[in-house]
């Protein structure tokens, strides 16, 4: 919205320079966004929000202009000279749908003479970024950008029955707008007709047959208030959007209406000649209501912080329109909202008036005031530990968005089509389903990463996945998934060969699963996952219930990603790990009595893995077995097919005694003979 700088100080006698000023409003809320220089004037570019329809006209910003300053508010004065011939003698105004229009008057001027505008009127219109049409045309939007009451004129001559008759529009009926454009109408639309036709689209434009033209001499001008979510609905279902309608749309004043048309009825007459009929007719059956608010003092400090006086808020209230009572044995207020305020409608707002006005730099930073401590979410202290696990593995932290490909997404995840969730309305087509996991968009920045020569990564993201779920909301997971490729350490030159494989991820998790005292994991093989390589696959389980996966990325993804080297991946189902049953951490002393170590040497089935064989040791329940460790796996040659050697290391000690030999090898033979009966083992 412009506004110009001098037109203001015919309102307001203040002394405020364009940038002043322009600093003065904005701290008041009113933001200004630019000053521009305009010959000698000054055009100041205003931000409105669409709640202070009041503000688009020159009117609306004085007012705020005479908060700020503490000036007083003029007037346009109006020097209307009237005829004998009343206005009533010579038309009428009927309004069969007073909720449309609660308000419409009419003047009628005889004798003008269409023509240009003066100067000055052309210049101030050019400097608002309006164009002179004629001197009537001129005058009507002059108006509009002065008081914020959008006028229209007709040419009388062309109103067939000379009357004005407002009313929804007939099923079927067209009018020709002043676009030339031909307007096919709805029941639910409201029109300005004469005795026979639709002349004007009510609020927005005016139709062609009745308009202002070089042979007008006699001009029945129309000032009136309409409903906004009327003009609003008529204004989409056309897509027809004016300089009236963006008024009426979001709320105009109905009481300036009578003085807006004298205004312009008196410039009309002055600039283009002409006489001003009697009397206005004024047909008003849904009279405007006010309602009273009460401001206290105890409220403002609640909501501000700042403390005022009753009389210098009753001040700014006055200023800005509002008619005031003050009640001083209760420390308030009562204030009668302006009829142009449409967005007070509570003690809140006024509140807000006042502490603008006053000051927003008044307000005093403070710590809220609370009863007791914060806490962490459920969860959280979780979460907290995981991260610091993995940023101390060499891990950075991801965060992607929510927003998928569903193309992608489905390729990384075995969910049918009827459990993805696909959005009506995406901001971006190409971003139209609801992420059922995290890899697509850890994918996407070892991708982006990759692009920008770094080849080293391990990432990781813990956030939310959707799930559609029958005759339910959709159901949203919590998932932890983790990415590593390319050297394992890159700082260490002696070993700058050694490539991250599926071993240190698993170790990752590892560590992961310790962090947060749950039981160990157990990698079972699997072959049937699609985005991941053939027996280079594993589902993680902990107590027998699968908790997720891991493994390299198959080699049709990584053609689609344009991936050069191997990437590793995991995704946990974080949300049933953080309900799982915890290990209790208890403290144990450091062994007073000698511990004993036995190797053992297996020949064992391929399929035979070591967490099988550890699970089955420990379930020996030996109290002195303290420790079983895999260090040597060996097949190929030498051994029998589908064999290989495992060599194990077993720790046996006691609390409350040095152990004897013959102690340690019938707990020994205890776990040889299991592996035999249970595995087939052979000792080596």
């Amino acid at each position: 919205m412009k506004i110009s700088y001098q037109w203001l100080k015919s309102f307001v006698d203040f002394d405020l320079s364009p940038q002043t000023l322009r600093t003065k409003l904005t701290m008041a809320g009113q933001a200004v966004d630019a000053v521009e220089a305009h010959g000698d004037d000054s055009i100041l570019e205003f931000d409105l929000t669409s709640n202070r329809p009041d503000c688009l006209s020159h009117l609306g910003i004085a007012r705020e202009v005479a908060a700020v300053t503490g000036k007083p508010l003029r007037m346009p004065e109006i020097k209307l000279s009237e005829s004998n011939t009343e206005t009533a003698e010579v038309t009428s105004v009927e309004i069969r749908n007073p909720e449309f229009c609660p308000r419409y008057t009419a003047r009628v001027i005889r004798g003008v003479k269409i023509g240009p505008s003066p100067g000055w009127l052309v210049k101030r219109l050019e400097a608002m970024g309006q164009r002179s049409v004629n001197n009537v045309a001129d005058i009507t939007n002059f108006v509009m950008l002065e008081l914020g009451q959008p006028l229209h004129a007709f040419d009388f001559d062309q109103l067939r029955g000379r009357q004005i008759i407002v009313r929804t529009a007939a099923s079927g009926e067209t009018m020709t707008t002043l676009d030339g454009e031909v307007r096919e109408l709805t029941p639910e639309m409201l029109v300005i007709a004469d005795g026979e036709r639709a002349v004007a689209l009510a609020g927005i434009k005016g139709g062609e047959d009745s308009g202002i033209s070089e042979s007008t001499t006699d001009v029945l001008l129309e000032a009136a208030y309409f409903a906004p979510e009327q003009v609003r609905a008529t204004s989409k279902a056309l897509g027809l959007s004016t300089e009236a309608s963006y008024r009426f749309e979001r709320g105009t004043d109905p009481e300036i209406v009578p003085a807006a048309s004298d205004r312009a009825a008196a410039m009309i007459a002055e600039i283009a000649g002409g006489e001003v009929l009697k009397e206005i007719i004024d047909n008003y059956p849904l009279k405007s209501k006010r309602s009273m608010i009460r401001f206290r003092g105890s409220r403002y400090t609640a909501l501000t912080g700042m403390e005022i006086k009753l009389g210098e808020a009753e001040r700014i209230l006055r200023d800005l329109g509002f008619k005031v009572e003050a009640q001083v044995e209760y420390d308030s207020l009562m204030a009668v909202v302006p009829t142009w305020r449409v967005d007070v409608r509570i003690e809140e707002d006024l509140v807000e008036e006042v502490a603008r006005i006053a000051g927003y730099d008044e307000v005093k930073p403070s710590l809220p005031g609370s009863a007791g401590s914060g806490a962490y979410l459920p969860g959280e202290e979780s979460r907290r530990v995981v991260r610091h696990a993995l940023t101390a593995l060499g891990y950075h932290e991801a965060i992607s968005f929510s927003f998928v490909n569903p193309g992608d997404d489905a390729r990384l995840s075995d969910l049918t089509d009827d459990s993805r969730l696909i959005l009506q309305n995406p901001i971006d087509e190409t971003q139209s389903g609801m992420r059922t996991t995290l890899l697509g968009g850890l994918l996407r920045a070892v991708q982006h990463n990759f692009n920008y020569g770094t080849r080293n990564l391990r990432l990781f993201e813990i956030g939310k996945c959707f799930v559609r779920c029958e005759d339910e909301r959709p159901r949203e997971i919590e998932s932890l998934a983790l990415v590593a490729t390319g050297a394992r350490n890159e700082a260490d030159w002696l070993q700058a060969s050694a490539q991250v494989d599926f071993y240190d991820l698993k170790g990752a998790l590892e560590t992961i699963f310790e962090s947060l005292g749950l039981p160990g994991i157990e990698a079972v093989p699997a072959e049937n996952i699609s985005y991941l390589h053939p027996g280079r696959t594993a589902i993680i389980s902990v107590s027998g219930r699968e908790a997720g996966r891991i493994g390299q990325l198959h080699p049709a993804v990584d053609v689609r990603y344009k991936f050069k080297q191997p990437v590793f991946v995991a995704e946990l189902d974080f949300e049933s790990l953080l309900g799982s049953d915890r290990i209790d951490t208890r403290y144990r002393p450091l062994p007073k009595f000698p511990s004993v170590v036995r190797d053992l040497a297996l020949l064992v089935d391929t399929v035979v893995q070591f967490a099988s064989l550890k699970r089955a040791i420990l379930g020996l329940n030996i109290n002195e077995l303290v420790s079983v460790r895999l260090f040597d796996i060996y097949s190929g040659k030498g051994l029998p097919s589908g064999k290989h050697s495992m060599a194990l290391s077993l720790c046996y000690c006691a609390v409350d005694r040095t152990l004897t030999d013959e102690e340690v090898k019938n707990a020994h033979d205890r776990v040889v003979m299991m592996l035999k009966r249970d595995f087939g083992a052979e000792i080596r």
